[in-house]
């Protein structure tokens, strides 16, 4: 495991990779509960990635709970080609806590998962809030690990991540 400060002291990355996840720390000056709205929102979620993978919501309701099941169009970084990922909520705390795990739906209208999780955990500090995302495959069969490239990004692209969230919320 590695960890790694940012020159302010408010950017941290852990990095786990044998373990199967990788968990990256941005502090932002807003309120958690604006976090919370901008990550509660699919239509926004393109806003939080650093490239062109995560394109728009197929239906922009809010997430408001546990269970729920939002989708979004996405493109295959490699390429373009379009896909589509629909994600249940598996973690819900207002303004603290959002998390999901994605997949697709079968023939038979059944949505399968592939056992890798998005976490944010949101904490109030004096000057705002620390966000810690977590990536998180642990749960992935090996097969599946392999045939999926999993991870399929370094941690880099986590705290890229968390800068454009921070972009989005002082727009």
């Amino acid at each position: 495991m590695t960890e790694q400060t940012g020159p302010n002291g408010a950017d941290a990355a852990s990095t786990d990779a044998d373990a199967g996840r990788f968990v990256v720390e941005h502090e932002v000056a807003v309120p958690p509960a604006q976090v919370f709205a901008l990550l509660a929102d699919p239509a926004r979620h393109h806003e939080t990635e650093p490239g062109d993978w995560v394109r728009e919501a197929i239906d922009p309701a809010p997430i408001t709970e546990v269970g729920q099941v939002f989708g979004m169009n996405m493109g295959f970084p490699q390429d373009g080609t379009p896909y589509t990922m629909h994600n249940r909520v598996i973690a819900f705390e207002q303004d603290r806590t959002l998390a999901w795990e994605p997949g697709q739906f079968d023939q038979n209208g059944e949505l399968g998962t592939g056992g890798w999780i998005w976490r944010y955990d949101l904490e109030p500090t004096a000057s705002g809030t620390r966000i810690q995302l977590t990536y998180d495959w642990s749960a992935v069969p090996a097969e599946l690990q392999e045939q999926f490239s999993l991870p399929p990004f370094q941690p880099s692209f986590l705290e890229k991540s968390l800068q454009h969230l921070e972009a989005a919320l002082t727009r």
